[in-house]
């Protein structure tokens, strides 16, 4: 299970620095939407596989930490720069590390 999650984080690595990544949705703004949903589902993924707060600060801080530096790399494989893909990478790992605690909370009423 572990290796889908690290998976998961070659994959963002791959999409986010390749000059000319595949772009399942051509709306101005989408990417934002996707960057969103990858950096969720990637920290709900290790959330769901680490449940101590530590670790999950330990991998929410790692995971947004990646989102910034490759938004610095960027530049040097032909993309764009934006401070907005930041923004949205840090809203998904939030977004995934609620959702996790949200699930966590309904199975443990049951």
């Amino acid at each position: 299970m572990v290796a889908i999650g690290w998976a998961l984080v070659a994959a963002i690595l791959w999409l986010s620095l390749t000059p000319h990544p595949p772009r399942p949705v051509d709306i101005a703004g989408a990417d934002k939407l996707e960057h969103c949903a990858a950096y969720g589902a990637l920290m709900l993924w290790f959330a769901f596989l680490y449940r101590r707060t530590p670790t999950r600060l330990g991998y929410a801080l790692g995971f947004v930490a990646m989102g910034v530096a490759i938004e610095f790399i960027q530049p040097y494989t032909g993309r764009d720069f934006e401070v907005a893909d930041m923004l949205a990478d840090a809203l998904g790992v939030a977004l995934g590390w609620g959702a996790a605690l949200l699930v966590g909370s309904v199975r443990a009423r049951t």
